[in-house]
């Protein structure tokens, strides 16, 4: 799989109906709640506050934090769960800016209070354009402005065997993705099969796990002074732990 060779719509063939179909299934709205409740208590947001989510999928955590009083712009590559984001949003009576574009360029500039990639959504690119949108992001932010980055830790998955293959069912629906790591490029590659309504689909994505000294390094590239690590949720990070959560200020 060349992860280089067209991104964009390697991204948008992935997070298409069928990710919708699967993920609003296996992720229960108490999640939801619980990341959105962890998200606002980590950038230290308050009522007002303006908010960018970049990868912001169906909605399930922009439209919470509208709930909760923030002023929330959401930028994802799918039309699809935009669609899907913007309909939640008007079920649930909130105002929520959702925008079709790409996160490498972004239209803001010191705009907001706080920006976020939540569920390992950083990484999808290669290195250069990985960078290009922490720089994106930190032009999008005004001074002071927080930026939250989630991930897998990396050093739990490279103790797990690869390939590793893991299967989703919805009723008569099937989900495959057969997983694998790259030690040496520090890349996480799934392939995905869907088997639905008697056709089979397949997507492929490739996402690079960074390091927290990595991160350092590319933040304070990107502008920001400070970066601290945290584990899941905003606790202590541990190499054992599922999850490393970088918090960046400008």
């Amino acid at each position: 799989m060349n992860y280089e060779s067209n991104p964009l719509l390697e991204l948008e063939s992935h997070f298409s109906e069928d990710y919708l179909h699967f993920s609003d299934f296996l992720i229960p709205p108490e999640r939801s709640d619980r990341d959105a409740g962890a998200i606002w208590e980590l950038l230290s947001l308050e009522q007002g506050s303006s908010v960018l989510e970049l990868g912001c999928g169906y909605g399930r955590i922009t439209n919470r934090l509208a709930e909760k009083g923030a002023r929330v712009t959401g930028l994802d590559v799918s039309p699809i769960l935009l669609k899907k984001a913007e309909t939640d949003a008007a079920e649930r009576q909130v105002n929520v800016e959702y925008v079709l574009g790409d996160m490498r360029s972004l239209p803001w500039r010191d705009r907001f209070d706080a920006a976020f990639l939540w569920f390992t959504t950083f990484g999808y690119f290669d290195e250069a354009d990985n960078e290009r949108v922490l720089h994106e992001a930190a032009s999008s932010l005004r001074k002071g402005g927080r930026l939250l980055i989630d991930q897998d830790n990396r050093f739990v998955l490279l103790r797990d065997e690869s390939p590793t293959c893991r299967i989703v069912q919805r009723n008569d629906d099937l989900r495959i993705d057969i997983i694998s790591n790259d030690a040496l490029t520090d890349r996480r590659n799934f392939e995905r099969i869907v088997v639905r309504n008697g056709c089979v689909r397949r997507t492929c994505l490739s996402i690079r796990h960074y390091g927290f000294l990595e991160y350092v390094r590319m933040l304070r590239s990107a502008g920001f002074e400070t970066v601290e690590a945290y584990g899941q949720e905003g606790g202590e990070f541990t190499s054992y732990g599922p999850r490393l959560v970088v918090i960046a200020n400008k």
